[in-house]
């Protein structure tokens, strides 16, 4: 018998280190219709673009040209950097902003809430796009098809 230092180092990857394809449909985005508020916009809400998380393995660089195509201009990232880091797409805000987009990051740990301050600089930031006809995203930090 073989003492167990002879084990091959290959048995222990994990499932994070397989290479696992990246979803080929196009990110959803629901468009959310605001006239309940006086406002003839819509908001647009997805999942996070390039998510890489149990069975969700989206492709950073097509999502966000997928976004930019679809005329998005400002998206508000409510993600810390280490949620963004541990979805593995720690250089989105930088993608986002090489393509053109605005990005208005407001961090939030999952589960946690903003103080009342940082809600009204949300909603002022948030009207001031609407009011200005841009179109604007909001995305979560997972795919709704993943159970948290």
């Amino acid at each position: 018998m073989k003492p167990p230092s002879s084990i091959q180092a290959s048995e222990f990857d994990s499932s994070d280190e397989e290479p696992i394809e990246d979803e080929q449909t196009p990110i959803q985005i629901s468009w959310l219709p605001l006239s309940r508020v006086n406002c003839s916009q819509f908001l647009g809400l997805c999942a996070l673009p390039g998510c890489k998380f149990k069975n969700v393995r989206r492709n950073v660089e097509k999502d966000t040209e997928e976004l930019k195509s679809c005329g998005i201009q400002d998206i508000f990232v409510f993600c810390t950097r280490g949620e963004l880091s541990k979805y593995r797409v720690p250089n989105l805000l930088d993608l986002y902003q090489q393509c053109g987009i605005i990005t208005h990051h407001h961090p939030i740990a999952d589960g946690g809430t903003p103080d009342i301050a940082c809600c009204c600089e949300i909603m002022e930031e948030l009207a001031i796009c609407l009011k200005n006809n841009r179109k604007t995203l909001i995305h979560g930090r997972l795919s709704p098809t993943v159970p948290v």
